[in-house]
């Protein structure tokens, strides 16, 4: 069954971003900010506080530390040091967890680390570095180190389908700054296509191969909670809505 997916708890201090409570009970799996792209203690505390209530599952949402620039910016940065990294941020996350009584259910790159991840071996390796640790699968795309590299380390890969977001003609993600609305009924028709058919649009028009073992709606994008609600509507008759 497809899961939905979504990045949470992205505030930090006074600062709110997304609307987490409406989107809380529509989902199946909460991607949680570990502070190094967004969200702090308390922000932390709170989602998996939130996800507890309605039953949602908790996956942790590493960066690279890039605070001001939400993580959608790239850096150089050494395997080991990274490694490093997403143990600190992981770490701190199922503390949290385990504070709440809940498990970690699975590892998904934010951001730019996830692009990067899916083109550099030493990147995607750190994440596995970083995964060996905690033992749980990680989020990912086909068609890149992703789905090549996780699986040989080891480690349960799931791929997601981002409903919200372009694609190029190549199969990668258009990862922008900022998020802007879509279409809610033309994400539930995408996705409902990406689940059946395998395939989803480029921006050039292309048709590329994708696979949705998990799909994926931005806390960020404006209209978040409306296309939530139409994408798991639209899944519903095809046994893939989030419980």
């Amino acid at each position: 069954m497809t899961m939905i997916n979504c990045d949470m708890g992205e505030g930090f201090g006074i600062y709110q971003l997304g609307d987490d409570a409406a989107l809380m009970p529509i989902i199946t799996a909460a991607n949680v900010a570990c502070g190094f792209h967004a969200s702090d203690f308390n922000h932390m505390r709170r989602t998996v506080q939130l996800a507890k209530k309605h039953g949602v599952k908790v996956g942790a949402h590493p960066s690279l530390p890039d605070l001001q620039g939400f993580g959608r910016r790239e850096m150089k940065i050494g395997r080991e040091e990274l490694a490093n990294c997403l143990i600190y941020q992981i770490g701190a996350l199922k503390g949290f967890l385990e504070a709440e009584g809940m498990p970690l259910n699975h590892i998904k790159p934010h951001g730019s680390l996830y692009g990067m991840a899916g083109r550099n071996e030493d990147i995607a390796h750190a994440v596995c570095d970083a995964a060996d640790v905690f033992k749980v699968p990680l989020f990912g795309a086909i068609g890149c180190l992703h789905e090549k590299i996780y699986p040989q380390r080891g480690h349960i890969f799931l791929s997601e389908y981002y409903t919200d977001l372009d694609y190029g003609d190549d199969g990668a993600l258009v990862i922008t700054r900022e998020h802007h609305a879509v279409d809610p009924a033309e994400a539930a028709r995408r996705t409902a296509r990406a689940i059946r058919d395998g395939l989803t649009r480029s921006l050039g028009g292309k048709d590329i191969k994708v696979r949705a073992d998990t799909v994926c709606v931005h806390s960020d994008t404006p209209n978040a909670v409306a296309i939530a609600r139409a994408v798991r509507d639209a899944l519903a008759p095809l046994g893939s809505a989030a419980s």
